[in-house]
């Protein structure tokens, strides 16, 4: 994407919009004249200096046009600058990954000229991000013409205009031609291969290039699974004394999987430059409110909000309604199982086809009773978080990501009929919805215009009108689920890992497909690895072993050997399942969390950087 070095206020086409920033229609006059003044300044006066004009979309008869639609850009100068200001890690002329500096800009590996070329878009765009949310108040009291809405010096003039709905929203633009090749070597072209990984990043930033990353170790690793659980199924196997073997290997299967993972998300990690990425200081949530107060951190005024307070919040009100809300979906679940029982009995004392089809509905009723309550719990969870009042994004989503965990698991029970629905709506039906929607706006940008050609502003009215991407989080947690269905219930029933391949087979493509054409173009996200998921992960595959030893100790195969003595095989069984715990963590222990290549790696850039500052030391004294 070109990047204009000029900037006129009357010249829309002086330089390509990067970043979309949308106001309320209704917005006034002096707070949008302030806004834009404070992005333009330069950055000695505080000011972002960016580039920044009003988008002239034409006015419309049939409904209301917001005029308050803005593009944002950049010069190339701002832009590596700003790399610099963000800890942006880029590759160096030795093969090493190491923080970009201006000064330095020539020792980088792909810097050609004035560099350009040497930023992505999604790098691009992440700066600009960074810039605007880093705009500070100064010395206003408010925002100009909005006389209730506080400032105070240091307070980020984004989030306070996005916690009061004058900023509605502002997303990056999507680049035709670099989305066109994307799309046709990811999910165009139905393959046995590998993902683009690299261009996924390249364009969607390392966050979602790591999900789908791991959505696709995943797949493969759960090939040897499901390579076993076919011939388990399809022959007589309770008969053998198989069943504790298929266990142990499902034990050692959940741990080996996510040991390589690490390695696999290291590797990954730094050669995207984000393994050695100092984590930027997160600034307080647009939600987050309190007394105003100092933070003895950054020496700034802004809101405090006392951590008891939370805390009452949180083990008062929210865990006990989250074990409410646990008891509940057990007794559901005791429902359904009393109305299977009741169903089979009236099938055997009367067998035909009425009676075989009522077999079917406690099921139904079943999948949509959770389906509901899964979805009255999700915006529970959600409000309960938010009224928490964590101070950080990262607090708020750990909070929410535990809270979800501890009951969608065990409401979530019904593997094909879940995932077949989330196919549709997470994907097909916003897609459907979209292209409804895309032909309208083309339409009327087309009678409104004539024959004159403005893609541009064509695109943006399109995007501006797309569903958000509200993150990983319901990704990642799909794969949980589904991580759960296997490592809990495969020895019960061993297609479980078939059919979750092949639910991420079309995963992949679904997903693949609602990034390009259904949502907005997401900001980058630096990442190292999947977080909080990680430990989500790890901690089911502890509870697998004590599921699976549970099961291995009440097969028939088992309790054959201890005929008169149910106590000495709860003790064995117990005894088992330490052993094998133990076994688990010595074999998370052996296996090195980064490979031996990239820890050489880091060890040297940290020895460079020791030795540069030790000559530095040195000069300053001969100096002095």
């Amino acid at each position: 994407m070109q990047l204009g070095l000029s900037f006129s206020d009357s010249d829309v086409s002086s330089f390509t919009p990067l970043v979309v920033l949308e106001l309320a229609g209704d917005t006034k006059a002096e707070a949008i004249t302030w806004l834009l003044n404070r992005i333009r300044d330069k950055q000695q006066n505080r000011g972002a200096e960016l580039l920044v004009n009003q988008l002239p979309f034409p006015a419309q008869d049939d409904q209301k046009s917001n005029p308050n639609v803005f593009g944002v850009g950049s010069t190339l100068q701002r832009l590596l600058n700003g790399a610099e200001d963000v800890g942006l890690f880029k590759e160096f002329h030795d093969g090493t990954m190491r923080g970009f500096t201006y000064a330095n800009r020539e020792s980088f590996k792909d810097f050609n000229g004035d560099g350009e070329g040497f930023l992505s878009d999604a790098e691009c765009q992440y700066i600009i991000k960074h810039e605007l949310d880093t705009l500070r108040a100064k010395n206003e009291e408010h925002v100009p013409g909005y006389p209730k809405l506080k400032l105070y010096p240091g307070k980020s003039v984004v989030r306070r205009l996005q916690s009061k709905g004058v900023l509605i929203q502002y997303f990056p633009l999507h680049n035709k031609e670099d989305l066109k090749r994307l799309s046709f070597s990811w999910y165009k072209k139905f393959k046995l291969s590998f993902q683009p990984l690299d261009d996924i990043r390249h364009y969607f930033g390392e966050g979602l290039a790591l999900y789908f990353g791991f959505l696709e170790y995943f797949t493969y690793a759960l090939v040897p699974m499901a390579l076993i659980g076919i011939p388990y199924y399809l022959f007589d196997w309770e008969d053998y004394d198989k069943y504790v073997l298929f266990a142990v290997f499902n034990l050692v299967w959940s741990t080996v999987f996510l040991e390589v993972w690490k390695r696999c998300s290291a590797m990954l990690a730094y050669g995207w430059g984000t393994m050695s990425r100092k984590k930027a200081f997160e600034e307080p949530r647009a939600g987050f409110h309190g007394a105003l107060g100092f933070n003895p951190v950054t020496g700034r005024e802004e809101p405090v909000y006392p951590n008891s307070k939370r805390q009452l919040r949180i083990y008062l009100v929210s865990v006990p309604f989250v074990l409410l809300c646990l008891y509940l979906s057990f007794y559901v679940m005791m429902v359904y199982f009393d109305m299977e029982f009741w169903a089979i009995n009236i099938y055997d004392e009367n067998p035909n086809i009425a009676t075989s089809i009522l077999l079917f509905v406690p099921s139904i009723i079943y999948a949509v009773v959770i389906e509901v309550m899964n979805l009255l719990y999700r915006y529970a969870a959600e409000f309960l978080t938010a009224w928490e009042n964590h101070r950080l994004e990262s607090s708020f989503q750990n909070h929410l990501v535990l809270k979800v965990l501890v009951v969608c698991f065990s409401l979530a029970t019904l593997l094909i009929t879940s995932q077949i629905l989330n196919q549709v709506m997470e994907a097909f039906l916003p897609y459907w919805l979209q292209r409804r929607r895309n032909k309208k706006v083309h339409k009327r940008m087309r009678r409104l215009m004539g024959d004159k050609e403005l893609p541009l502003l064509e695109q943006v009215q399109l995007e501006t009108e797309m569903y958000t991407y509200l993150g990983t989080f319901d990704d990642y947690l799909e794969q949980f689920l589904l991580f759960g269905y296997v490592s809990l219930f495969s020895c019960v029933y061993p297609l479980a890992a078939v059919l979750v391949v092949l639910n991420n087979i079309t995963e992949v493509y679904s997903d693949a497909f609602k990034m390009c054409h259904v949502f907005k173009r997401p900001f980058s996200e630096p990442a190292a690895n999947i977080g909080v998921w990680q430990l989500a992960f790890e901690t089911m595959s502890i509870i697998a072993v004590v599921t699976n030893c549970a099961l291995i100790g009440l097969s028939p195969q088992v309790k054959a050997y201890f005929p008169e003595s149910d106590t000495q095989l709860i003790l064995i069984v117990v005894a088992i399942e330490h052993v094998l715990l133990a076994f688990k963590f010595i074999l998370a222990f052996v296996i090195p969390d980064v490979p031996k290549h990239i820890q050489v790696k880091l060890a040297k850039l940290e020895f460079d950087s020791l030795e540069a500052l030790k000559k530095r030391k040195i000069l300053e004294a001969t100096e002095t």
